[in-house]
């Protein structure tokens, strides 16, 4: 079984920093893409940002300038650090990672983690 476990979010107020990580625990050959995604009040699930395993990244317009994703390969673990936080930014924050569970199978599986709360105060 694999699991995904987020921490990092909390209350910050408009301008400040917080760093989100998520890391990857159970059985599993290799973790291709991870990423972050968010969902606020109301709204569907976006993308936030993505990294591959090889350290490519991708950010959505409303985050680029302020979110860096990076990743530890070594932990299974992804970080999404976020400056310049703004209030529009609150949302539930997801991981999601994109892992090979089995060396003898070319299948690729999709997980998320249970979300972490971000707010940002104006």
């Amino acid at each position: 079984q694999v699991q995904l476990v987020e921490s990092g979010g909390g209350l910050v107020q408009a301008g400040g920093s917080l760093r989100l990580s998520c890391a990857a625990s159970g059985s599993f050959f290799s973790i291709n893409a991870m990423g972050w995604y968010r969902q606020a009040p109301g709204e569907q699930r976006e993308l936030v940002a993505h990294i591959t395993s090889g350290g490519s990244t991708n950010y959505a317009d409303a985050v680029k300038g302020r979110f860096t994703i990076s990743r530890d390969n070594a932990k299974n673990t992804v970080f999404l650090r976020m400056d310049s936080l703004k209030p529009e930014d609150t949302a539930v924050y997801f991981c999601h990672a994109v892992i090979r569970k089995v060396l003898w199978r070319p299948d690729l599986d999709h997980y998320w983690g249970q979300g972490t709360q971000v707010t940002v105060s104006s």
